[in-house]
C-alpha cells in the first residue's frame, strides 16, 4: 500500500501593485504629488492617469474651457496667463516638474495653459482625481501643500507689480528662479529661462522694451552674463540681491 502524504496548502502570496514603467522612471516623482504615496496608493494614481506629451507652445486647455481634467507636470515649463478686456494679457505664473494644474473650485479654467518648452504630464480624469483625494489622505496633503506654495507665489507677484520698480522686479524674478531650480534639484547657475522677455514683461507688468533694457544694464555692470535667450549667467548673486530692494 502506498504511502499518504498529506499536502498544506500555503496562503497565497500578495501579488505587488502593478506599477507602470513610466512612474517608476519618472524623475520628477519626488516633486509631484505621487512623493508620499505607498506602492499601493502609487498603483492607484496610476490607473486613471494618462501621460501626455506636448511640444513647445501649444495650448493644454483655454480660459474658459471646461475644468474635465487636471494635470501634474513631470518635466517642462508652463506659462499661465488670463486674458485682459483690452486684449491684453497677463501671464499670472511659470510652471514646472512637480507643479499641479487646472484643480480649481470651477466648472471651467480660470487660465490659459501653453507650453514653453517639451512638457511631459499625467492627467487625470476630475471626477476619478476627487475620488482619489477621499480615498488616499497622503495625496489630499500633498495637494494642499501645492496648493500652499501657489498663494505663496500669487502674493509674491501681487508685491512685485504693486510696489517694486522695474529693476527691482527684474532682479527679484531672477532670484525667484534661482530658488525654484533649487528647490527642484536643478541647474540654478547658469540659470535656465523658458521664456521669451516680452512673457518676462507680461508676467512683470512691464513692456518688452523696459525687460530689455533692465537685462542690459545688469549685463553692463557684470551682475549677469547672456549665455543664450535662455541661458543667464548670474555674476554677482549679492548684487542681484541688493538690486531687488533697491529704488531703480
Amino acid at each position: 500500500m502506498g504511502s499518504v502524504h498529506n499536502f498544506v496548502s500555503l496562503p497565497s502570496r500578495p501579488q505587488s501593485p502593478s506599477i507602470p514603467d513610466t512612474c517608476v522612471n519618472c524623475t520628477a516623482r519626488s516633486l509631484t504629488i505621487c512623493a508620499s504615496l505607498n506602492p499601493q496608493e502609487q498603483a492607484e494614481v496610476a490607473a486613471v492617469a494618462t501621460e501626455l506629451v506636448f511640444k513647445p507652445r501649444q495650448i493644454i486647455f483655454h480660459e474658459g474651457d471646461e475644468a474635465a481634467f487636471v494635470y501634474n507636470i513631470t518635466s517642462g515649463s508652463v506659462a499661465l496667463s488670463k486674458s485682459m478686456a483690452d486684449g491684453r494679457r497677463q501671464i499670472t505664473g511659470f510652471l514646472g516638474p512637480g507643479d499641479f494644474l487646472g484643480f480649481n473650485a470651477r466648472a471651467s479654467h480660470s487660465v490659459s495653459a501653453e507650453t514653453l518648452t517639451d512638457v511631459h504630464v499625467c492627467r487625470f480624469p476630475r471626477r476619478a482625481f476627487h475620488e482619489l483625494l477621499a480615498r488616499i489622505p497622503p495625496l489630499e496633503h500633498r495637494l494642499l501643500t501645492v496648493a500652499t506654495t501657489e498663494l505663496e507665489a500669487a502674493q509674491d507677484q501681487i508685491l512685485l507689480l504693486g510696489r517694486k520698480t522695474a529693476m527691482e522686479r527684474i532682479s527679484t524674478f531672477l532670484l525667484m528662479q534661482i530658488e525654484r531650480a533649487k528647490a527642484r534639484g536643478g541647474v540654478a547657475n547658469p540659470l535656465i529661462l523658458p521664456m521669451t522677455r516680452a512673457e518676462v514683461g507680461d508676467y512683470l507688468g512691464l513692456t518688452i522694451e523696459t525687460v530689455s533694457r533692465c537685462f542690459t544694464k545688469l549685463r553692463k555692470s557684470n551682475v549677469i552674463s547672456l549665455l543664450s535667450a535662455d541661458r543667464v549667467c548670474i555674476n554677482a548673486p549679492e548684487a542681484l540681491s541688493a538690486l531687488a530692494d533697491a529704488s531703480d
